[in-house]
């Protein structure tokens, strides 16, 4: 898992570097010191606080405004991540969101992508809105092939 600066981390949470400075002094943040003393913070601590503090922080960072933005979705399936990667080919365009350790993709058409302005380093989310849920299971490798014989049943 990647570390980030001090600096890096407060700019990708919303919030002011002294800040988290102080939640790293009082003990509210888990943090990696280097060699020469600076402190680092892994994503997956950032992800962490984020879930934890993300409405106090967001509420009072962003104001609402009156232009139509949606305030609320009757989506359940939320997952907040930042934008990894943004690419864009003709009526299509393609987002990867990091969300912790893991990546989602989606592929959105090119106005969708031109609208939100999503660039690399933005905090996203992702709705899943679906009919379907496939749920898969992973195979675990074999220490050894096992043969099963098949019952022999009797002839007459």
């Amino acid at each position: 898992m990647m570390l980030l600066t001090v600096r890096a981390a407060a700019e990708r949470m919303g919030i002011g570097y002294s800040t988290l400075k102080q939640w790293i002094y009082q003990g509210k943040i888990r943090t990696t010191q280097t060699a020469g003393g600076h402190h680092r913070l892994s994503e997956g601590e950032i992800d962490r606080l984020l879930a934890r503090h993300a409405p106090a922080v967001r509420s009072a960072q962003r104001p609402a405004a009156a232009t139509g933005l949606i305030v609320a979705l009757s989506g359940r399936n939320r997952l907040r991540g930042f934008v990894e990667e943004v690419r864009i080919d003709g009526l299509m365009g393609q987002v990867r969101l990091r969300i912790g350790d893991q990546t989602l993709t989606a592929v959105i058409t090119a106005d969708a992508l031109h609208e939100l302005k999503l660039r690399r380093g933005d905090d996203a989310l992702a709705i899943i809105k679906s009919t379907e849920v496939m749920i898969a299971r992973e195979a675990v490798p074999a220490a050894s092939p096992v043969r099963r014989r098949r019952r022999q049943t009797a002839s007459r």
